[in-house]
């Protein structure tokens, strides 16, 4: 593999400069948007572009880091054919780009819908980079480069279409994946517990939010409301849950020691409310060692160590938690459920191919009640219920029924937020 700089230089240099406009620019010269996209397909199979003359170089680290990552047990560019019990021979990137192509390919060129794709093709090849920090050099700086590209992305000089608040979220969105052998997860973990506070901090908040709603999705829809097989079957996710909510209780616990203000620690809150969520009692309920699952026993001190700062931080949170009570009428990250945080970001950016036009909001906002200056909250709340009319469109088949793997439901919602709150009163 070439060194992770000189990946990282080559991406540098396809997202700062002009190599994304002149690429579209030039698919653009196609009598229609199906042949234009061809030409993008082209280039995104090969990882070989050429913009002035001059090859871009990506070929050069794509195929080597992917192939690695592979053998490490993660599929970050190729998703999974639940009929055919295969990895799909096409990117994910590609194969979106097929599926528009089919709706869309008589359209005329549609300059917008072309340069998304390709920021969708560029934002994969980040999330791989992502899962690489480790590989040489300080992890934390390699995952500041890496936070530079995907500012450059989402940048002045892209499509307009946003992926992610931070570098941290590309590793969630590089493995949430169905993946048949689930071996890569421990020790992915293991290395992200050695970066540093401020980056581990982000992973915890952005994990814990996705946990709860994948595990949400999964009780209701996977495991009949069955909290013990859930937890027998999630082997892989229950040690993520417990680092990220005793990340982000560390986080509340030294924001609050700050005397930072209720503001400051909304993010936190929501993020611990969301990841307790799905199975409160197996983090405030009893002690660690009498829940025997095999799922949990690993992360007996971090289920400790949160149990023992949420009691004893109990009043304040309770209260700290009421303001993001789902309520009907304003977005809430209670009422979102899915089956895989990469498929809610898939779904964005088909709905924003079809129409030409790119969505403001990120992964993060979907994950957040919690106003920012990037998303509105009206804007998450029209994306949620737009990638639940397309999962409703296009259910999967689970437990012998056909079910949607997106859902925003307020009424459900706020029936998720008064469990969590009956068991951490009880």
């Amino acid at each position: 593999m070439i060194r992770f700089e000189e990946a990282c230089a080559a991406l540098d240099e396809a997202l700062r400069g002009p190599a994304r406009a002149e690429i579209v620019a030039a698919a653009s010269a196609s009598p229609d948007l199906g042949r234009a996209l061809l030409r993008l397909r082209d280039g995104m199979r090969s990882d070989a572009w050429t913009v002035g003359g001059r090859p871009l170089g990506l070929d050069r680290f794509v195929r080597s880091y992917d192939r690695a990552t592979r053998r490490e047990g993660f599929h970050v560019l190729h998703d999974w054919d639940g009929i055919a019990d295969k990895v799909n021979e096409d990117t994910i990137p590609v194969d979106v780009l097929n599926y528009v192509r089919e709706k869309r390919g008589a359209d005329p060129v549609d300059r917008s819908a072309l340069a998304i794709m390709l920021d969708y093709y560029f934002a994969h090849l980040l999330a791989l980079l992502s899962v690489r920090i480790f590989d040489t050099g300080d992890a934390d700086s390699n995952l500041d480069r890496v936070n530079g590209l995907l500012a450059a992305l989402q940048g002045p000089g892209g499509s307009g279409q946003r992926f992610a608040a931070d570098a941290e979220t590309l590793i969630l969105i590089a493995t949430s994946h169905f993946e048949l052998q689930e071996i890569g997860y421990g020790r992915l973990l293991d290395r992200v517990r050695g970066l540093n506070a401020p980056h581990r901090a982000n992973i915890a908040i952005g994990h814990a939010a996705s946990m709860g709603s994948h595990l949400r999705f999964g009780f209701e829809a996977t495991y009949a409301r069955d909290t013990l097989k859930m937890r027998d079957d999630n082997v892989a996710d229950y040690p993520w849950l417990c680092f990220a909510l005793v990340g982000v209780m560390r986080e509340y616990v030294r924001l609050r020691a700050a005397n930072a203000p209720p503001s400051d620690r909304a993010r936190v809150v929501e993020a611990i409310l969301n990841g307790l969520s799905a199975d409160a009692r197996a983090f405030v309920g009893a002690a660690p060692s009498v829940l025997a699952s095999p799922s949990l026993g690993a992360s007996d001190a971090e289920r400790a160590e949160f149990r023992d700062a949420f009691h004893e931080c109990k009043r304040d949170l309770l209260d700290e938690f009421e303001p993001h009570r789902p309520d009907g009428q304003r977005y809430s990250p209670l009422a979102f459920f899915f089956n895989f945080s990469h498929n809610v970001v898939k779904g964005t950016i088909v709905d924003a191919l079809l129409r030409g036009e790119p969505w403001s909001a990120t992964l993060n906002d979907l994950l957040s009640g919690v106003a920012s200056n990037g998303s509105q909250l009206t804007t998450r709340a029209d994306l949620a219920n737009t990638l639940m009319k397309y999962a409703r469109a296009n259910p999967n088949r689970i437990r012998g029924r056909l079910m949607p793997v997106i859902v925003y439901d307020p009424q459900a919602g706020r029936r998720a937020f008064a469990i969590t709150m009956r068991k951490l009163t009880e």
